[in-house]
C-alpha cells in the first residue's frame, strides 16, 4: 500500500475545526520553499510557537507542524516571501474554513482594518493565492486561466465549480442521485456523493450495506441507513470529537484519519493513536518525508525508474478514463436536454400543471398524491412523473426510458439550456483533465530521458576529482554550495571575461549603487531609452584595491547589452536598443540651474560612449561547478558559466508566467529535483527576468 500524499475531503473538514481552535494567534514571519511549501510561523498566546504548514506540490497537506519538524529558514525569502511579511506580519490569525466540501483552504487574517486571505487550493496541480480584503488576487504561485476560471493577480479570486456536499444534503436530493447512477453503492458515493474511495467504504461498512449492491436494487432501507451515516460523520466533523490514528503498513506510515476506521482494521494495519489530528498530521508527514530522503543501500543507488515509469502509467490510464467519463456524462446531460425538446409539450403539460399548484397554495405531498392517482388512472403527464422533490422544487420525469430532473421554477427552454450548460462545464472538465495528461506525458518522458541517460553513463565513474567532466544533468545528488553576495540584492552577472556587472531594481537601488559602489575606476552604463536601470561594471571587487583596467571589448558590450535588457527597450517588445557608457567623474546628482532631478535620476555630463543595435536578450541558466545558484544575463557571459541555459527575448509572458516555464523545463533536465528546487525556485528566476512579457527560444 502506498503513502497517503494528499489530505481528503474529510481531512479537511476535520483539520478546519482543529485549527480554528488557533484563532487570535499573532504571525510572525512567513516562509516559502522551493515553489510549493508554505509555512507560516506564528505565536499564540496559550500555546506559544506555532508552525502552520501547507504544502501544495506532489504532497499536498496543511497541518500545525511541531517546530523540530519544520525546514531551516531560506537564506534569501523568495519574493512571495516578502509580500505575505508585508501583509500578515504582526496579523491576527482570525479562521480556516474549508471551501464547499472541496479540498480548498482559506485562511483569513487580519491587521487593523486590513484583511488578507491565503487560499489553499489542495487538488490538481495545486495552488496557494493570496487575496486582498475584496478577493482580488495579490499574487499566487500558479496563474490559471481557464474558461471555467481565473486565478491571476488583479483577477477577482474565482472558485472551481460547486460540488455536491454530502455532509449537509437533505434526503430527498440524496436518494434522488443515488437513483440517478447506474452502478453500486459505494461506486456512487465516491463519485456522485464527492466522498472518494476509502470513505465511501468506510459509510457503507458503518451502515450495513453491502459495498457492491447494485443502486437498481437499493431500496428506502439501505438509502436511509447510509444517509444516517453521513450525518453521524458530519457531526462528529463538527464537534472535534476525534479520536486520530496514524497506520502502518509493517513499520512504513501509509494513512492518516481523524477517527478510527473500520476499512483500515480490515486491512489488519498497525496503528498508533494521537491527542489532536494535527498532531497526527505532522507525524505521518514527517515520517513520509524521512523515509523519502533515507539514503539507497551502498552499490544500489540506482533509481526505481521502472517504478516511477510504471506510475506516470497508471496515471495516465486514470486521466484517459476520467476524460472517456466526462465524454459520457456530457453527452448523457445533451441527449436530456434534447429528450426535454423532443417531448416538448408533454413535460409543457407536466411544469404548467404543477407550478399552477405551487401558486394554489397547493402542498407537495397533495401534488405528489394527485399526481399518483393520475398515473393510476392512465393519464400520460402523471405517468410520466417518477419523482417529486419538495426541498429541491423539482421533479423526476421519465420520457421515452431517459429520467430527466426539471425545475418547476422554469420552462422546458430554460431547464434544456440548464442541462447544456452543465454538458459545457462538464466538457471543461475534461479540457482540464485533457491538459493535465499532456503535464503528465511530460513527467513521463521526462523519467525515461533520465533512465536512459543513467544507463548510458552507468559505467562512467561520477567522482569529481578524476579530471573528468562531471555530468551535473544526471547526477542524482548535486552538492549545494550558496555563499550570500552583497551585490545579490542587485540585478547583476559576471561577463564572460570575469567582470562583475550590478545593476538597480529600482530607483532606491541605482541611487546606492552610484552613491555607495560606484568607485573611480568602474564604468557606467544606461540604456539610451526611459525607464532603465542605472549599470555599474565593477573594475575591482569590494575587498581589492581600486586599480584602473583596460577593459576588453566583450566585457563593455555585455555590459551595454545587460542595460538595455532590463530597460523599457523589452517592456516595450523591442528586439534591440542603444546604450552608452561614461566615467565616473561624468556622473553628477546636481542638476543645471532650474532643473529638478527625480529620485533615482543622475546627470551625466561630457562626452559618452555609444553602443548601438544593442540585442535584447538574456539567458537564465543554473551553475553547478563551485558555488551553484540562478546566474542570468548576456548569453555569451552566462552559457559557459552554466550547466544548462534558456535563451529568452521579449515576448508574450508575463515575467511570473516566464519564470515558472523556465522552472519547469529545467525540471525536465536535471535528475536532483531537490537540488533544483532548493537553489532554482520560480521566485529566484523571476529576480533575473526583466520586467514586463518574455518568450522562451528553442524550448
Amino acid at each position: 500500500m502506498d503513502p497517503k500524499q494528499e489530505l481528503s475531503s474529510v481531512d479537511l473538514a476535520a483539520l478546519v475545526t482543529e485549527l480554528n481552535r488557533y484563532e487570535g494567534a499573532k504571525v510572525d514571519k512567513a516562509y516559502l520553499y522551493g515553489d510549493d511549501l508554505l509555512r507560516l510561523r506564528m505565536r499564540d498566546f496559550d500555546r506559544g510557537r506555532v508552525e502552520l504548514i501547507v504544502e501544495v506540490g506532489d504532497v499536498k497537506r496543511a497541518h500545525i507542524a511541531d517546530p523540530e519538524h519544520v525546514p531551516d529558514a531560506p537564506g534569501r525569502p523568495p519574493n512571495f516571501a516578502m509580500m505575505l511579511r508585508n501583509r500578515i506580519a504582526n496579523a491576527d490569525f482570525v479562521g480556516a474554513e474549508q471551501y464547499e466540501f472541496d479540498r480548498i483552504l482559506v485562511f483569513e487574517f487580519e491587521r487593523g482594518d486590513e484583511r488578507t486571505k491565503i487560499v489553499a487550493e489542495l487538488f490538481g496541480q495545486g495552488n496557494i493565492a493570496v487575496l486582498d480584503e475584496t478577493d482580488e488576487v495579490v499574487r499566487s504561485l500558479e496563474t490559471v486561466r481557464l474558461k471555467s476560471r481565473t486565478v491571476a493577480p488583479g483577477a477577482q479570486y474565482e472558485f472551481p465549480s460547486s460540488r455536491l456536499n454530502p455532509l449537509t444534503v437533505g434526503f430527498d436530493t440524496f436518494r434522488r442521485r443515488m437513483a440517478e447512477s447506474d452502478t453500486d453503492v459505494v461506486r456512487t458515493l465516491a463519485t456522485q456523493l464527492n466522498l472518494g474511495g476509502l470513505y465511501a467504504e468506510e459509510l457503507c461498512t458503518r451502515a450495513g450495506v453491502e459495498k457492491t449492491l447494485a443502486i437498481e436494487d437499493a431500496g428506502e432501507a439501505e438509502y436511509r441507513a447510509v444517509h444516517d451515516a453521513i450525518a453521524d460523520l458530519a457531526a462528529q466533523l463538527k464537534s472535534g470529537d476525534f479520536e486520530p490514528r496514524v497506520y502502518l503498513d509493517g513499520d512504513r506510515v501509509v494513512d492518516a484519519t481523524p477517527f478510527p476506521l473500520r476499512e483500515r482494521e480490515r486491512e489488519e494495519l498497525n496503528e498508533e493513536a494521537y491527542d489532536t489530528f494535527n498532531e497526527a498530521l505532522d507525524a505521518y508527514f514527517y515520517r513520509v518525508q524521512l523515509a523519502e530522503e533515507e539514503e539507497p543501500e551502498p552499490g544500489d543507488n540506482r533509481p526505481d525508474f521502472e517504478a516511477e515509469i510504471a506510475k506516470q502509467q497508471r496515471i495516465i490510464e486514470q486521466q484517459e478514463g476520467a476524460i472517456e467519463g466526462f465524454e459520457e456524462q456530457a453527452q448523457a446531460e445533451r441527449e436530456k436536454a434534447e429528450t426535454l425538446y423532443a417531448r416538448y409539450d408533454l413535460v409543457d403539460e407536466i411544469l404548467a400543471t404543477v407550478r399552477d399548484a405551487r401558486e394554489q397554495g397547493v402542498p407537495w405531498d397533495d401534488i405528489e398524491a394527485t399526481l399518483s392517482a393520475g398515473a393510476e388512472q392512465g393519464i400520460p403527464a402523471a405517468e410520466a412523473v417518477v419523482g417529486v422533490d419538495a426541498a429541491e422544487g423539482t421533479v423526476t420525469v421519465d420520457l421515452d426510458g431517459t429520467r430527466v430532473t426539471v425545475d418547476v421554477s422554469m420552462g422546458v427552454e430554460k431547464n434544456a439550456d440548464r442541462l447544456y450548460t452543465e454538458a459545457k462545464r462538464i466538457e471543461e472538465k475534461k479540457a482540464g483533465a485533457l491538459a493535465a495528461i499532456e503535464d503528465t506525458r511530460e513527467e513521463l518522458a521526462a523519467v525515461k530521458k533520465r533512465r536512459d541517460a543513467w544507463e548510458a553513463d552507468d559505467e562512467e565513474d561520477d567522482e569529481e576529482d578524476d579530471g573528468e567532466d562531471v555530468d551535473w544533468l544526471s547526477r542524482q545528488s548535486i552538492p549545494i554550495r550558496q555563499p550570500e553576495h552583497w551585490y545579490e540584492r542587485f540585478r547583476w552577472f559576471e561577463t564572460s571575461d570575469g567582470f562583475l556587472v550590478v545593476g538597480g531594481r529600482n530607483a532606491d537601488q541605482n541611487e546606492d549603487l552610484v552613491k555607495k559602489y560606484l568607485s573611480k575606476h568602474d564604468r557606467f552604463f544606461h540604456a539610451q531609452a526611459h525607464g532603465g536601470p542605472v549599470t555599474v561594471l565593477k573594475a575591482s571587487r569590494p575587498s581589492e584595491p581600486s586599480n584602473p583596467v583596460d577593459f576588453p571589448d566583450s566585457t563593455l558590450e555585455e555590459a551595454a547589452q545587460f542595460a538595455v535588457a532590463y530597460s523599457s527597450v523589452w517592456k516595450d517588445g523591442r528586439h534591440a536598443g542603444d546604450a552608452y557608457m561614461v566615467t565616473p567623474d561624468q556622473v553628477s546628482k546636481t542638476p543645471e540651474s532650474g532643473e529638478y532631478l527625480e529620485k533615482g535620476g543622475f546627470v551625466i555630463r561630457g562626452d559618452r560612449t555609444y553602443f548601438r543595435d544593442c540585442e535584447a536578450r538574456l539567458a537564465v541558466g543554473i551553475r553547478c561547478e563551485g558555488e551553484t545558484r540562478v546566474i542570468g544575463g548576456p548569453p555569451t557571459a552566462i552559457e559557459p558559466q552554466a550547466e544548462t541555459t534558456i535563451t529568452l527575448e521579449p515576448g508574450r509572458y508575463a515575467q511570473n508566467d516566464a519564470a515558472k516555464m523556465c522552472y519547469r523545463e529545467f525540471k525536465t533536465r536535471f535528475a536532483d529535483q531537490s537540488f533544483l528546487r532548493k537553489i532554482a525556485s520560480p521566485d529566484r528566476i523571476q529576480e533575473f527576468l526583466p520586467p514586463g512579457g518574455s518568450e522562451l527560444r528553442d524550448v
